[in-house]
């Protein structure tokens, strides 16, 4: 079904980060796919002059989700290094806003919206749909969109700009259902009307 950008959306861009891509130290397979597909919706949003976030983890080096504190994934997005970077490609504009989240060491977040002012400056904008797309779908995105419903927003997931982990197989699809019998709603970049 067609959607019509128009103010009070935001676009969500989920941790696009140099460690969560081909070559990081969790690389998600497929992640960089999404990047080009990204960068389409960063541009309609930008043309519209609508607000930009991107998310990042930012860990501190001895973070609680690291193995070696008895988490469960390897070292990675530790902050100020080059794996917690943005992905070169990805066209983030110099407007975007950054949120940063698990910067502490004793709590691991998966959702933008923990522990972060995200939501305060969404308020701010007036914004009241927002737009997710990102790495990876039944982590950080997952868990992003479930907090943005919560909260009241009217969420749509850009399902050809997500990927999954996939530890299992069918885990991405699992997430996606989750989201969506949530409340969020799938949307493909043809189907924006611009």
């Amino acid at each position: 079904m067609p959607t019509q950008l128009r103010h009070g959306d935001a676009l969500i861009i989920v941790d696009v980060q140099n460690d969560f891509v081909a070559g990081g130290s969790l690389a998600v397979a497929g992640g960089n796919a999404i990047i080009p597909v990204l960068n389409r919706y960063i541009a309609c949003f930008q043309a519209l002059q609508l607000p930009i976030f991107a998310t990042r983890d930012w860990h501190p080096p001895e973070h609680c989700s690291f193995l070696s504190q008895g988490g469960e994934w390897p070292p990675h997005c530790v902050a100020g290094s080059a794996g917690a970077a943005f992905h070169a490609d990805l066209t983030l504009p110099d407007d975007a806003h950054i949120i940063s989240k698990a910067t502490s060491q004793e709590m691991d977040a998966y959702s933008g919206f923990t522990a972060t002012q995200l939501d305060e400056i969404l308020q701010k904008f007036h914004i009241d749909r927002v737009f997710i797309g990102g790495i990876a779908t039944e982590y950080c995105v997952r868990n992003t969109v479930l907090d943005a419903l919560q909260l009241g927003y009217c969420v749509f997931v850009l399902e050809d700009a997500i990927q999954a982990i996939n530890q299992n197989t069918q885990d991405g699809r699992l997430a996606l259902q989750d989201m969506v019998r949530h409340g969020a709603q799938l949307l493909h970049f043809q189907e924006l009307v611009q």
